[in-house]
């Protein structure tokens, strides 16, 4: 499977974007997807997880209620909405598939990556 990022730009601080993985060369559908971002000078961290269906998904405690993972398997589509948008979400963000079940965090569980859009928030 191949992933591609997009949707990454300079924004405001209260500000919003709508992150975009686009999945080719597999069965999108049979995978978790996942979203991880790394800010400046930090390991790669866990942002948001959906599993294979979208029936459940999973938010590290710092993105609760500020972003949306959602996907669309017909169109091999995943996304991140995200919301009031702080300079500390500052970070190149990557979508990633992974062959387990449920909505794992941890990026050793993840099979593919994209290759990562950068998103800036401003003070």
């Amino acid at each position: 499977v191949q992933l591609q990022a997009s949707g990454g730009g300079l924004v405001e601080a209260g500000g919003s974007l709508r992150l975009s993985c686009a999945a080719s060369g597999g069965t999108f559908g049979r995978y978790a997807v996942g979203w991880f971002r790394r800010p400046p000078g930090v390991e790669r961290e866990f942002v948001a997880a959906m599993s294979w269906s979208g029936g459940r998904t999973y938010y590290a405690d710092s993105e609760k209620g500020r972003f949306t993972i959602s996907r669309d398997n017909a169109e091999n589509r995943a996304y991140l909405q995200m919301n009031s948008l702080k300079p500390e979400d500052t970070a190149v963000y990557y979508c990633a598939a992974s062959r387990s079940s449920g909505t794992p965090q941890s990026r050793y569980d993840y099979d593919y990556w994209g290759q990562g859009t950068l998103v800036t928030v401003s003070s």
